[in-house]
């Protein structure tokens, strides 16, 4: 399935159009390691994980697997292990995915900067849940729980996200 995210902050797929959060430094073709940009790309859905003192286990044709408290994801270029899980305590920096803020109570990984990974051109893009406020995401893609839970319903093998360049799209 093909998932769509339209530069004015809307997602769509099959007969759904979202509104989404993306990320404070806009689109980027050129993404780079803590610049704030959603990237250009098109990227396959891996898996999702879930907080599951928090939330039933997903409804996806996605391979899922809960969150553990000592789950990470290094975001240090110079890290082996950067653009992948690590368990925390990490000697180098990286991200909880455990957060008491709710937007990792869901996140599907996304297959950006992974197959390889290459050093400083991003990490931990996902897609997972907005804030209520609709602030703007550290490069990911962030919808409402409920419209993300629907999404994975309609996923499975071969799903896709599509972030289209700005630059190359009609304005009209």
């Amino acid at each position: 399935m093909e998932i769509a995210v339209h530069p004015d902050g809307r997602l769509s797929w099959l007969n759904h159009n979202v509104r989404c959060a993306l990320g404070r430094g806009g689109i980027r073709a050129d993404k780079r390691e803590g610049d704030g940009a959603t990237p250009v790309g098109r990227f396959p859905l891996r898996r999702v994980l879930w907080r599951a003192d928090r939330l039933d286990r997903p409804d996806s044709g996605l391979p899922t697997q809960p969150i553990a408290p000592d789950d990470g994801w290094c975001d240090a270029p110079e890290d082996p292990a950067y653009n992948q899980p690590v368990t925390r305590p990490h000697p180098t920096s990286h991200e909880s995915l455990w957060r008491e803020d709710g937007v990792y109570d869901v996140i599907v990984v996304m297959g950006h900067n992974d197959d390889p990974v290459v050093a400083g051109l991003g990490s931990a893009v996902f897609l997972h849940v907005a804030r209520p406020d609709w602030q703007p995401t550290a490069g990911c893609v962030a919808l409402p729980l409920g419209d993300l839970l629907r999404l994975l319903k309609d996923c499975g093998p071969g799903s896709a996200l599509t972030v289209p360049d700005p630059s190359t799209q009609d304005p009209a």
